[in-house]
């Protein structure tokens, strides 16, 4: 047997005023994006911006429905937005925060597995690295290179492209 081990890098920042203008920018539009969420029943808004390479910024946000799972979280809806719409687009990186009226929100919220999945396609996709920042309304910043670095296990299966 040989045991291995996993290590990612990442930053933390306090609150958003620490980071670049143009990732602040980005914040600010997943903040944005926030008022289109549909999330009627777990009231947990989730708002996505992406920045592609040309400075476009692509916003998504959760879509839920009554006959679940069929909504559809703000990360997938502005990856899938992307994919249909600017199908050559190369992703720099991507801003995600969310809110909810039931409690405060105090440390950044991560993506969720399907998500995770889907944001790896698209890095394998490009031959490039996406950059995901987790932005904490108000607080906390996290910022990871790649996410590759948030999924180092994800499905690729470059022999079902043949």
């Amino acid at each position: 047997m040989e045991q291995k081990a996993l290590t990612i890098e990442y930053k933390v920042f306090k609150n958003i005023s620490e980071l670049d203008p143009t990732i602040q920018n980005l914040c600010e539009a997943s903040e944005k994006a926030l008022a289109t969420a549909y999330a009627p029943y777990s009231n947990f808004n989730v708002g996505t911006a992406i920045e592609l390479e040309d400075g476009k910024i692509i916003k998504g946000s959760n879509q839920e429905n009554v006959a679940y799972p069929s909504g559809l979280c703000a990360e997938r809806v502005a990856l899938f937005t992307i994919g249909s719409q600017f199908p050559n687009a190369i992703i720099k990186r991507m801003a995600i925060t969310a809110q909810t009226k039931k409690f405060q929100i105090s440390t950044p919220v991560t993506s969720c597995g399907s998500c995770l999945q889907v944001m790896a396609e698209f890095e394998q996709k490009q031959k490039s690295s996406i950059q995901v920042v987790f932005y904490c309304l108000g607080g906390e910043v996290v910022v990871v290179n790649s996410v590759k670095d948030l999924m180092p296990f994800s499905f690729v299966e470059d022999r079902l492209g043949d």
